[in-house]
């Protein structure tokens, strides 16, 4: 991957400790500025400051930071206090996380959020494979094959429980008791390595995933303006009536929402597969820049492009995954989206967890260092 930065004309050493200034940050920075907290001698979690808790989304986010970034010791940290605290080793749901822990490792829900554990076997197979295996639960790349064993097709012959992937369209589920998804759930990316690295009989199925992803984003994400609704029905249509479940529209272009465009490029930047890719980052940056323009991006949209009079939860994470449109596209549009990420500080504050996590991914990709190990 190269390091789309220089685009700007800045040098790749700049590059290089900016992002090694903003991984200190998120890991070491005061208390305004820092979502990773050490615990004892040898675990440590990452914490929803907004939400002040700890779930799997950010732990596994934490451990894919750690090996990206060669740091095995917080990487181990982080995989223990999960596997101590989150993991479920009985009833329906053993096998997988509890989504939600209070910063002290007690649950505070058991059941599980499947981008966790997309992100936690990932995350383990790159350990292995950069840091190599140790022993019980360091033995990284048992544990990523048993997580996607049952991924794939817990509740399968009498077994207890849900798979987190539907078992006959091959789609992720948003939570395993449900029969929809969630657009920036979707890592064909991933599940490309997963079909190369999962046990051998799990591995035509994750092929098979990866393929079905690639589709269903092409429904999911809007002709006209690139966006996709942060949950939507698995004929990609945006979900409905969400409010009588979650007391909350889900239908619209909002936090979960932000990540998938990052997922699409980020996919391309890996694979250079999928030729959608560049259609879709080029109507998603058009839009951004031309018709809602840069002053515009602290709202909530509907799908197709209608500006809210309500803000955004996390602006940050908008700017920093519009700039990751310039992966696959260098042109007007992708470049103001990447210098106005790159003029962009860190959030600070009660919200600052998910707009950091997202800038650190960001910045990864577009420095070139979000590596396939």
């Amino acid at each position: 991957m190269e390091c789309v930065f220089e685009r700007l004309g800045v040098t790749k050493q700049e590059v290089s400790e900016r992002l090694n200034a903003i991984f200190d940050t998120l890991f070491y920075g005061s208390d305004d500025e820092r979502i990773y907290h050490p615990v004892g001698d040898d675990m440590g979690y990452i914490e929803d400051t907004g939400n002040h808790d700890s779930r799997t989304e950010g732990m596994s986010y934490g451990m894919m930071m750690c090996v990206q970034m060669n740091r095995k010791e917080e990487f181990d940290r982080i995989w223990k206090w999960a596997k101590t605290y989150m993991y479920m080793d009985e009833g329906v749901n053993s096998g997988y996380f509890a989504w939600s822990c209070a910063t002290d490792g007690s649950k505070n829900a058991y059941g599980p959020a499947p981008d966790g554990e997309e992100y936690f076997a990932m995350a383990l197979l790159f350990a292995a494979h950069r840091f190599g295996n140790g022993e019980g639960i360091f033995n990284y790349e048992a544990e990523a094959k048993k997580l996607l064993k049952d991924m794939a097709k817990k509740g399968m012959n009498g077994t207890p429980g849900r798979a987190m992937f539907d078992p006959d369209n091959h789609l992720i589920r948003f939570i395993c008791e449900v029969d929809f998804s969630d657009p920036s759930y979707h890592l064909p990316h991933f599940y490309d390595l997963f079909a190369q690295w999962a046990d051998e009989e799990d591995r035509e199925f994750y092929k098979l995933a990866a393929k079905a992803s690639r589709e269903y984003l092409k429904k999911a994400c809007h002709k006209k303006t690139g966006f996709s609704a942060e949950y939507a029905e698995f004929d990609g249509t945006p979900l409905p009536n969400a409010e009588k479940m979650w007391g909350s529209r889900r239908d619209w272009y909002f936090s979960d929402a932000y990540r998938t465009i990052m997922n699409i490029c980020l996919d391309y930047a890996w694979n250079g597969i999928n030729e959608w890719a560049k259609t879709e980052a080029e109507t998603f940056a058009d839009y951004m820049v031309n018709t809602i323009g840069v002053d515009n991006w602290n709202h909530i949209f509907e799908v197709d492009g209608e500006m809210l009079k309500e803000s955004a939860m996390h602006p940050t994470a908008i700017i920093a995954t519009n700039a990751t449109t310039a992966l696959v596209v260098n042109n007007a549009a992708t470049d103001v989206c990447l210098k106005k990420f790159w003029d962009t500080p860190l959030r600070t504050g009660d919200r600052r967890y998910y707009d950091n996590c997202l800038y650190f991914f960001a910045f990864l990709c577009l420095s070139g260092n979000y590596k396939i190990y």
